[in-house]
């Protein structure tokens, strides 16, 4: 085995006097990874839209926890967490999502996918960088790779056809596009704190259930079964990107065949994602549709 194969929650370091903010910390690959973070000595928070199904989550995790209320389809219920943060923030787990979903639309009227998956994550993560002291992570796919691999400037909300595949694709372009100029943006601006990526590979949550197209959920059920890996698995990247010594705008993902499974370790991205020119694009946009401005001091291109 390599030393990334043998990685697993047992070598997470002591996280006491750590906090950690987990999106869609109510299941799957979210709950897991709160689970481990706790277990070692962190207080985690659970961001989720449901409080009800985060208190029951919670009661499930051994160790510090508080669960806060948290929509990524609402602007407002973002700014209204920020709002209540006090007190230093070592950990921001943005993990959060949606897959392949039929056409529906955020409060703001963004595109489903899109607006959850990054830009709510993006005013989150802005929002919250002056209490942030070590690290943020944001959880992408290798669904980054799928269609044309291209953001959308002129229909990101997809308003002129609407495809739940690329859509998804899209959003998850979006979070290592965001996690790339996030990182530029922190080194410029002499921060300490670093920007990292983690996908899952493909593992076994209720993530899947709710595409658009039945034959894509049978197809998933399938793989679920069959094919995909654990949440408890699944989670490893991303606990490995929040936990270990890695570079500034690292991804992490599982070390097996086609990046489906296996132990997490540094692995690429498309040459989409590595564009910073589209990144800064991404970022001023994104600015422009959520309203909230990055609050460090960086010089621009």
């Amino acid at each position: 085995m390599t030393q990334t194969q043998q990685w697993n929650v047992t070598d997470l370091p002591d996280l006491s006097g750590r906090t950690a903010v987990v999106t869609g910390a109510n299941s799957g690959i979210g709950l897991t990874a709160a689970r481990a973070l706790a277990g070692a000595g962190a207080h985690v928070v659970l961001a989720v839209r449901d409080p009800e199904r985060g208190r029951a989550a919670a009661a499930t995790v051994s160790g510090s926890t508080e669960v806060r209320r948290l929509d990524l389809a609402d602007l407002a219920s973002v700014r209204e967490f920020a709002a209540d943060w006090a007190g230093p923030l070592h950990m921001l787990i943005n993990n959060a999502g949606v897959m392949m979903i039929p056409r529906q639309r955020t409060k703001d009227g963004f595109e489903m996918q899109f607006g959850t998956n990054h830009l709510g994550h993006f005013a989150l993560t802005n929002l919250l960088l002056p209490y942030l002291t070590d690290r943020v992570v944001t959880v992408s796919s290798a669904a980054h790779r799928w269609g044309d691999e291209a953001i959308h400037f002129d229909d990101q909300n997809s308003d002129a056809a609407y495809d739940p595949r690329g859509a998804y694709g899209q959003s998850k372009l979006a979070n290592l596009l965001f996690t790339l100029e996030l990182q530029r943006r922190l080194t410029e601006s002499g921060s300490r704190v670093r920007a990292l990526a983690a996908h899952p590979g493909y593992s076994a949550t209720n993530l899947q259930s709710h595409a658009a197209s039945r034959v894509a959920r049978v197809g998933m059920r399938f793989s679920n079964r069959f094919l995909a890996q654990s949440d408890r698995a699944g989670a490893l990247p991303t606990l490995y990107a929040a936990t270990q010594d890695l570079p500034g705008a690292s991804y992490v993902g599982p070390d097996g065949w086609a990046e489906w499974r296996g132990g997490p370790t540094l692995v690429s991205r498309s040459r989409a994602a590595s564009d910073p020119a589209t990144a800064r694009r991404l970022w001023t946009v994104s600015e422009e549709l959520t309203g909230v401005v990055c609050p460090l001091e960086v010089q621009m291109a």
